[in-house]
Formats: structure tokens, C-alpha cells, sequence
């Protein structure tokens, strides 16, 4: 490599993060200045530069213990949360202008929701559905990769989730079947 070469490699790098700022930018902007986008964001979780996911589901973890406390079904509180989330995600995906930009976070709040609806409540439970469902959720096996592929919109940044939060349900639902004998 030539000493030009690398004059025009770090030329370029700086660009590089120049063009990541706008973007960053108008996240904040929605996920700060709109209902959709703070709760789209996680209420701002979404925002966090490392994990954004793994800190919309931590948020999500208080929130489900009071539902759960509450008495709230699980059935319709899942069902309210992710047609919103459908309407949500979409709805600021357009306003960012890409897909699905990793600070919308409501996807990962709506997939731990639904591990948790199948669980006992109980800080065992919790942790491991945390860790099961952001593991599928990351690595994405056959065929939540083709769910993420197929589909577009909102739906599409919701539907890779719930296959993750089925993953980890059928895991940790024989894991309490073997527990019980």
C-alpha cells in the first residue's frame, strides 16, 4: 500500500462516521419528540448506542411484571402490543427512512412479553426467558432468518421476534415440564 493509498483511507473514515451522524440524529429527534417513536424506541431505551435491543428488553422486564401484578390478560395485552407495534414500527421506520433501524426496540419488548405470557412469574424464569429469547433474537435460526427476509414494514420488524420469543418458549416450556417431573 502506497502512502497515497492510506492518505485516502483515512480521508474516507471520517466520512464514514459523518454519514452515521444524521442518522443518529434524526433517531433521537423521533424517538424524543413523538408518542410512536418514544414508545417505538423503547421509551428511549432504543436510543442507547451498545445492545439497543438487549436494553428494550430490559425494559420491558419491569413493565411485564406489572402487568402481570395487575391482573391485566396476557392475551389481550399481547395482541394490543403487537398490532400497535405493527402500526408503531412502521410508522417510524418510514420516518427514518430505513427498514429496520436497531434503536426500534418495540419488537423486542413485544417478543419478551410473549416468552414471558407462557412462563411462571419469577426471577428464574425472567432471566432465562431474557437470555433464551435475545439469544434466537440475535442469532436468528431457520426460519426466523426467512421471516426477517420475507417480510417488509412493520409486520416484518415485529414477526422476527415472535418466531425468537417461540424458540425460547418451546425451550423453556420443556425445561418446566422436566422441572415438574
Amino acid at each position: 500500500m502506497t502512502r497515497e493509498d492510506q492518505q485516502v483511507e483515512v480521508v474516507r473514515e471520517p466520512d464514514v462516521i459523518e454519514a452515521e451522524e444524521p442518522i443518529k440524529q434524526q433517531a433521537r429527534r423521533v424517538a424524543l419528540r413523538s408518542a410512536d417513536g418514544f414508545l417505538a424506541f423503547g421509551l428511549g431505551s432504543g436510543l442507547l448506542t451498545r445492545a439497543p435491543g438487549t436494553m428494550g428488553t430490559l425494559v420491558a422486564v419491569p413493565i411485564w411484571i406489572a402487568v402481570s401484578l395487575l391482573g391485566i390478560s396476557h392475551f389481550w395485552f399481547l395482541l394490543a402490543t403487537f398490532l400497535a407495534g405493527v402500526w408503531l414500527c412502521g410508522r417510524v421506520a418510514r420516518a427514518l427512512g430505513l427498514e429496520d433501524y436497531g434503536g426500534i426496540v418495540w419488537d423486542e419488548m413485544v417478543g419478551y412479553w410473549f416468552v414471558m405470557s407462557f412462563l411462571p412469574l419469577g426471577w428464574a424464569w425472567m432471566v432465562a426467558a431474557f437470555v433464551l429469547f435475545r439469544s434466537f433474537d440475535i442469532l436468528k435460526p431457520w426460519p426466523i432468518s426467512l421471516l426477517e427476509r420475507e417480510f417488509s414494514g412493520g409486520f416484518g420488524i415485529m414477526i422476527d421476534d415472535i418466531g425468537a420469543a417461540i424458540y425460547a418458549v418451546i425451550v423453556l416450556k420443556f425445561i418446566h415440564h422436566m422441572l415438574q417431573g
